[in-house]
């Protein structure tokens, strides 16, 4: 049986660690090289490193300090933010990304998903996707882009189904209904996504409990639980968290 997988998103704003709530009021809360270097010694499985006011600001992410969290790792790692071009996937990875995760310039050029899986792999390309709950839309849920300033009129569910035809390998699934609430993810559409495309969905947004995260990995299906707040704010530990899954019957790699 394969492992669930239990990632922590690392979200950066000029250099530092930030964390809000539905996008919102973000506070400072440390330093991204040290706090990944403490996650990997907590055994987290994966990283993700988001620059959200890259897009915004025009320019790609702080390659410096991409490098800098690359050295205290020895897990997948992805990079997103401001990757517009295959140069940009390119220096990403050379600056120590095994991963490139593509939001709003997948939604403003689809292409650059199929060329970057082409140059790149499959493997190497993540559709980022910031999801809310819109009633207008066939699945009940529309896609934003530039950290949930712009709708896209995308319907989620068939823009997940599309991306993943052009070559997008993996898609990390973020609610922002339920983004930094400490009140679960939402099951329902991870559940939706995971069992219409045939790449692994990684679950975003809700985290606040261990039980969340059983609820997600089983009901939810999906293959990874990102995490943030509550291992941010120390009340969980990453091993903590894996063995409560374990007990629960949900595999990890403890």
């Amino acid at each position: 049986m394969l492992k669930k997988r239990i990632i922590v998103c690392l979200d950066v704003r000029d250099g530092r660690t930030t964390k809000g709530v539905k996008f919102l009021n973000n506070v400072d809360i440390g330093d991204p090289v040290k706090m990944a270097a403490e996650y990997y010694r907590q055994g987290v499985d994966e990283l993700v490193f988001y620059d959200i006011i890259a897009s915004a600001k025009g320019r790609g992410p702080i390659l410096s300090l991409v490098s800098a969290v690359a050295r205290e790792v020895f897990i997948p790692f992805a990079v997103g933010g401001g990757i517009n071009t295959l140069d940009d996937i390119q220096e990403t990875i050379l600056a120590g990304a095994e991963k490139v995760s593509l939001n709003s310039s997948a939604v403003k050029n689809p292409s650059l998903i199929t060329e970057g899986a082409k140059v790149f792999g499959s493997q190497c390309i993540v559709l980022g996707m910031d999801v809310r709950k819109d009633s207008s839309k066939p699945s009940g849920y529309g896609t934003t882009i530039h950290g949930g300033r712009v709708d896209t009129g995308l319907d989620a569910l068939e823009w997940a189904k599309k991306a993943v035809s052009l070559g997008a390998g993996e898609i990390v699934l973020n609610s922002m209904d339920a983004d930094g609430t400490l009140d679960g993810y939402d099951v329902h559409l991870t559940k939706m996504i995971s069992e219409a495309v045939s790449v692994p969905v990684v679950a975003s947004g809700g985290a606040g409990t261990p039980s969340h995260l059983v609820d997600v990995l089983t009901e939810g299906k999906a293959s990874a639980a990102l995490v943030a707040s509550m291992t941010h704010s120390g009340k969980y530990t990453v091993h903590s968290i894996k063995e409560e899954l374990s007990k629960k019957g949900v595999p990890v790699r403890l």
